[in-house]
Formats: C-alpha cells, structure tokens, sequence
C-alpha cells in the first residue's frame, strides 16, 4: 500500500513536470525578442525572419519584437536570457565577450578577407564549436548572424591610409580587441553606448564612429557625419541568442524547430548584408556623403604589432587557422 501511494505520488510529479516542460508548446504562447536596432535593419530582417519560421513550424507560437533597445542595451538583454525575462535576442559579439570570451577572435582586426570568407569559418568547425559553449554559461546559441564589415564615418578628413586616421577621436563598441588596434592606428578610441553616439556626433565631443554599412544605412548616418571610408577594418558577426528557461523545457523536435528559425534568421542577416553592400553606397552617396576606398594592405601591416597579444588571448593556432581558411 505504502509502496503504491509513493510510486502515484510519483507519477503525479513527473506529469506536472511534464506539463511544464511541453507548456509553451501546447499553451498560446508569445515569446519576446530583444535587439538593438530599427525593424529595417538587418537585425530587423534576422528576427522577422526568425518569427515567420518559427511561427510556421509551431502553430500557437508568436514572436513578439522588441526593436531599438526597448529591453536596454545588448549586456542586459543577455542578463534578461539568463534570467528568462527575456526569451530570445539577435546580438552583436561585442555584447558575448563577458560571457563567451573566445566570441572574441572573430573581431580581430584585419582578420577576415572577405564576407565568403567570414561565413566559411562561422559556419564550419571553428564557428559551431563556439556556439556548443554558451550552454555553459547559461545561455542558448542557436546561429550565426552578421552585421557586415564595420567601415569607418567622420566629420575631419578623408581617411585613405593609416596616416589619415591618427588623432581621429572615434565611438568604438567596449570592445578592448578593437581597442587595440585603433590605439596602434594612433586613434582616440572612446568607448560609448550605442544609444549615446548621436548626440556625441552633434556636439562634435567625438569626430566619427565605425559601424557595418547595414547600420551607417538605417539610423541615416549621412545627417551626422560627412566622409565614409570603407575601412573593412572588422567583420561584425551577430548571435541569435536563446533563453535555457524556454530552451531547455523543448522536445528535441521542436528544439530542432528553434534552431531552423535560427538558421533562417541568420540567412536573412546575410542577405541584408549583400544587398546593402551594393545599394547602401548608392544612398549613401545620393545622400552627400563622400566616400572613401583604403589602402586595405597599408592598414593590415599596421596593426600587425597588436597580433601577439590576439594569439597570446585566443591562441595562435587559432587565429591562424582562421585567417588561413580557403
């Protein structure tokens, strides 16, 4: 008798485990997405993407958008998914450092060719092993997204080669790896908060900022800042972040289904890419900014005295194994 009472007690926990676990499937149920930018951004495109998808695959699921740092800026977004105040998030690597340090090693400076390039490693070995880390620290990583190359803007000179851009008091992200290479460059690096910049750029206290195309494009850059030098200087990926507290409570097919919405995000990121990438410059140009190309192999050699420290944080052997991927 005694035995039986304890194996129903039993049962009746694991099915009210079990409702919880299958809630946000069975339930209506509306899961809230962070990100920083404007819905017509490529952030925008990653999350309108990712809500389609899901939404296709999992009827009763709706994904609720949170644009233009409605939910605070990227660090707290990532608290908010630990915590599972918020549910999912499309964040710049910059945000990641705290939490997955070897995030890193993709924003080294003059590291990447190209976007082919870029993708290439993300996608293979190198980028799907470090999305296997955020588990460990609390957080689900479900793709690879992308921001593009990050360009420079400012309101001096015309920046061409390493010469132009010494004493420029540029915004950089927090990010000490960028950090590093412009104080090489002779740059003024000053961090700040995205949502500070415009004001810094009308009162002149800072002369320029670097950002992907996608971003000088959608907050209209050219009413702030006169010359764009495309610099090329670090290639911005994004994550399409997850919170556990949801994740983790998932079938293993409807995990599947998170992660396809994951991946389409991250398609729909690059496809913004491109396509900015051949008719942002004509905006930008009808618009009046000027327009610079750089002498690209003049700034990589520049820089090149920072590298020991990047292999000493990273390892060389990584490092070199990404810029030597084909």
């Amino acid at each position: 008798m005694h035995h039986g009472k304890k194996l129903i007690g039993w049962l009746t926990a694991a099915a009210i485990v079990g409702l919880t676990a299958t809630a946000p499937v069975l339930a209506q149920t509306t899961l809230k997405m962070a990100y920083a930018l404007s819905e017509n951004s490529h952030y925008g495109a990653g999350a309108t993407a990712f809500a389609k998808n899901l939404e296709a695959s999992m009827p009763g699921v709706k994904v609720q958008q949170f644009p233009n740092s409605q939910l605070g800026g990227e660090r707290e977004v990532i608290e908010g998914l630990q915590l599972g105040t918020i549910d999912l998030a499309i964040v710049s690597t910059g945000a990641t450092l705290n939490f997955v340090p070897q995030t890193g090693v993709f924003d080294i400076p003059f590291l990447f060719r190209d976007l082919a390039h870029a993708r290439k490693v993300l996608d293979g070995k190198v980028g799907q092993d470090m999305l296997a880390e955020f588990p460990k620290r609390g957080l689900i990583a479900l793709a690879w997204g992308e921001q593009g190359f990050r360009h420079l803007t400012n309101n001096v000179r015309a920046v061409k080669e390493p010469a132009d851009i010494k004493g420029l008091k540029i915004r950089t992200t927090e990010n000490p790896i960028h950090i590093a290479a412009f104080r090489e460059l002779g740059v003024l690096a000053t961090p700040m908060a995205w949502p500070e910049v415009a004001t810094a750029l009308q009162q002149g206290t800072i002369d320029g900022q670097e950002n992907p195309l996608s971003v000088i494009v959608s907050v209209k850059m050219w009413q702030l800042q006169k010359y764009l030098s495309l610099t090329a200087h670090v290639y911005g990926p994004a994550l399409v972040l997850m919170s556990p507290s949801v994740y983790n409570g998932l079938s293993d097919a409807d995990k599947d289904k998170f992660k396809a919405a994951g991946v389409a995000s991250a398609q729909a990121m690059r496809q913004f890419v491109d396509q900015v990438e051949k008719d942002g410059l004509e905006t930008l140009k009808a618009n009046g900014m000027q327009i610079n190309t750089v002498d690209h192999a003049a700034f990589v050699k520049a820089v090149q005295p920072v590298y020991p420290q990047y292999y000493k944080q990273f390892g060389q052997e990584l490092v070199e194994s990404i810029r030597d991927t084909q």
